[in-house]
């Protein structure tokens, strides 16, 4: 009898401390975004941020010189204005003087200092420093200048020389790699820099517990003001879980212990949306749908390497076999049926919509017209009985459907495409090697100008990114007129002729530009989706 008391005893207890924990897990959460990724977070060093994990939480608690508008415009940030030199190869940055880092050990006393124009000479040489490592290395490679490329003229006066002209230049300096960071910090902590960041962003770094959360707090003396003078982030924190498992994530989002998921699992977009890409009837007025242009073009990729004895007894290498595949499928029904409407059917060129330079009228893409296709099959010489050789198509379990689709809407016009799934990692590996003839490919923005997508098919480029070793004299004169071109308006249309002669050769099949897709709890709003996809939060409020 004493031991079953005991038993009822320990059991309240426990339930009593239960309660309390999750009480005050709940209050430590008020006020907090609480969102999850599942794939994890590598690391909290700006000079990683290589995906999307990353660079969400580095937006978060560091500051750029520049960025970039809802309209893909650049904006000022740590840098209040800017100048251009005439001949487009000097860049002066005039830096604000109410910057500072976050409070932290590595500074005297803790706390936090003014940011000043050698914390950003710091910061972008240390992207440059082989010892570093940087996955982003590539961005300043032959178009900053090795010696004194970084300048500081004073401290609020920073100074960039580039080697040639290149004005998609503020577009890089706006990536999460070219976050400012404090060389105390990295000094301090070393190789567990990456565990302990510092920065000058909305928010500050509170703590990581591996596998399990990230915590951020609202940083206090973060420089930014709305329109009516209250200081940002509205926020008091974010807190980030790590569930791996998507149905998990889905299940907390259901019960609203989570403020939205971004992108919805293939397994659970059926539940959610109509084949219209709407809410279906249940969903509505309990969750909100969000969809906004993504800077990504999904395309299969064509090899064209002349020199490639492989490709020389392809039907690939023939130009109307290349625009056969594009007119012989239904690009729209695709959408409809195997992506519920996310995305917009690729019918224009390369360059994805959300893009200023994007233009549908002046870059005539592939719409569905199999008898075109036909005609082109014809013209390429596969008549009176020649048969043309099947192709074999590479892509990644995720899209092995789409592929099949594809397969099967391209036999019915007479092209066998034997569909080969593969793991990505090999995919990469065969592409960059010139041993994939025809493969499913995607291309999302590193910085929002077009010159990005465009660069994939400079023929001085290697693979990556030239994967399909494209090569067009006219294209490449016109690749390098456009970087010397310091006028916007006439930079693009240079742009559009560039996708239009690139859309005619074929050695590409886009397949759709895709969309930012957020379900998002009724409680929150401030909260804009963007076409870079990134997690803005400084504006988000929550309201219940």
């Amino acid at each position: 009898m004493q031991n079953k008391h005991n038993c009822l005893i320990l059991l309240f207890v426990g339930l009593f401390v239960f309660l309390v924990s999750c009480s005050s897990t709940e209050k430590q959460e008020e006020g907090f975004f609480l969102y999850n990724e599942s794939s994890g977070i590598a690391s909290l060093d700006p000079a990683f941020s290589k995906n999307q994990s990353i660079m969400w939480a580095v937006h978060q608690l560091y500051s750029t010189l520049v960025e970039v508008d809802s309209a893909l415009k650049i904006k000022p940030s740590v840098a209040s204005h800017w100048e251009i030199s005439e001949d487009g190869l000097t860049y002066t940055f005039y830096l604000r003087t109410d910057v500072f880092f976050h409070d932290n050990d590595c500074f005297p006393k803790s706390k936090g200092r003014k940011l000043v124009a050698e914390d950003v000479v710091y910061s972008l040489k240390r992207i440059m420093d082989p010892v570093t490592s940087s996955s982003g290395a590539w961005i300043f490679n032959d178009r900053v200048k090795r010696k004194n490329g970084f300048r500081a003229l004073n401290d609020s006066v920073f100074q960039l020389e580039l080697i040639r002209p290149f004005p998609p230049i503020l577009g890089i300096l706006s990536m999460q790699y070219c976050s400012i960071i404090p060389e105390e910090a990295v000094l301090h902590y070393g190789n567990k820099f990456r565990d302990h960041p510092v920065g000058s962003g909305p928010f500050r770094f509170i703590a990581l517990e591996e596998g399990q959360s990230l915590i951020m707090r609202k940083h206090e003396n973060y420089f930014e003001i709305d329109s009516v003078g209250n200081r940002l982030p509205y926020l008091a924190g974010i807190k980030v879980s790590f569930y791996d498992s998507k149905a998990t994530e889905f299940l907390l989002f259901r019960q609203k212990k989570l403020h939205f998921i971004n992108d919805i699992d293939p397994s659970f977009k059926d539940e959610v949306l109509n084949k219209r890409g709407q809410l279906r009837e249940e969903w509505k007025g309990r969750i909100i749908l969000s969809k906004y242009p993504y800077l990504n073009t999904e395309y299969l990729g064509i090899l064209v390497e002349s020199a490639n004895p492989a490709v020389k007894n392809s039907p690939l290498r023939f130009r109307e076999i290349r625009q056969a595949i594009n007119h012989g499928f239904d690009r729209k029904k695709m959408m409809l049926y195997l992506r519920n409407s996310i995305g917009i059917a690729a019918e224009s060129g390369f360059i994805p919509a959300g893009l200023p330079s994007f233009n549908a009228e002046k870059v005539k893409g592939y719409s569905y017209d199999p008898e075109r296709s036909k005609e082109l099959i014809r013209k390429a010489g596969f008549t009176n009985g020649k048969e043309m050789p099947s192709i074999t198509l590479l892509t990644i379990p995720i899209y092995a459907d789409l592929a099949s689709y594809i397969a099967r809407e391209l036999e019915e016009i007479g092209i066998i495409v034997k569909v080969e799934v593969v793991q990505k990692s090999l995919l990469l590996e065969q592409t960059a090697q010139g041993t994939a003839f025809f493969f499913r490919g995607s291309w999302i923005a590193d910085y929002p100008d077009a010159e990005n997508y465009l660069s994939v098919f400079y023929s001085r480029n290697p693979a990556p990114p030239n994967y399909t070793r494209y090569k067009n004299k006219e294209y490449d004169q016109l690749y390098e007129k456009a970087l010397q071109e310091p006028n916007d308006s006439s930079r693009y249309t240079l742009y559009q002729e560039m996708d239009a002669i690139l859309i005619n050769d074929a050695p590409v099949v886009p397949l759709w530009y895709d969309e930012v897709i957020r379900l998002v709890q009724p409680g929150v709003s401030g909260f804009y989706p963007n076409a870079l996809n990134l997690l803005e939060l400084r504006t988000t409020v929550l309201t219940r």
